[in-house]
Order: C-alpha cells, then sequence, then structure tokens
C-alpha cells in the first residue's frame, strides 16, 4: 500500500466512524442551529474533504491537508443535501 492510499483510507475510516457517531435528519439539522459559524465551515469542508476535494484556500489546505484523490469532491447526492442544508445555516447565521 501507498503512502497516498493509507491517506485515503484512514480518511474514509475516519468518515465511516463519524457516521455512525453523527446523527441524521432532524436531529443534525438541530445541531447546525446550535454551532458557529467555524464549526458549520468545518464541518461543510470535512464532507468535500472525505471526498479528496482539492482544496484552494490556505485555511482549508491548513485544516484539512492538500492530498486530494478520487473522486475529488464529487458528492452522492445525500452528502450534496447534507452540504446545502449547512450553506443554508451559514447564510441565516451571516457567515458567508
Amino acid at each position: 500500500m501507498t503512502k497516498h492510499s493509507l491517506g485515503r483510507a484512514a480518511c474514509r475510516a475516519a468518515a465511516g466512524i463519524a457516521a455512525v457517531l453523527f446523527m441524521s435528519g432532524t436531529a443534525m439539522a438541530e445541531s447546525y442551529r446550535t454551532m458557529s459559524c467555524s464549526e458549520l465551515w468545518y464541518e461543510r469542508n470535512a464532507i468535500y474533504a472525505d471526498n479528496g476535494y482539492c482544496f484552494k484556500t490556505a485555511k482549508a489546505r491548513r485544516v484539512f491537508g492538500s492530498a486530494c484523490f478520487p473522486p475529488y469532491g464529487k458528492l452522492s447526492r445525500s452528502e450534496q443535501k447534507e452540504v446545502d442544508a449547512i450553506r443554508r445555516w451559514e447564510r441565516r447565521k451571516d457567515c458567508l
């Protein structure tokens, strides 16, 4: 296994653990209501990071690293809905 594939495996394992621990649906939306702008930013970008997005901003690269991998940030339908929900909360809180 290469160093790069180990990174992907670790990201996917962490994402799986996070998915088990995280709430879904209404409970998660309620959780977003109480999050700060920084927390919302992190949650949204963590979804992209789990999917190998190539971050361009210095802040995101510091937090999530500069390695990217397939599918290069392409989200599933449910992940896109989650990102959209987070963005709605970011707009409500004037984070964006």
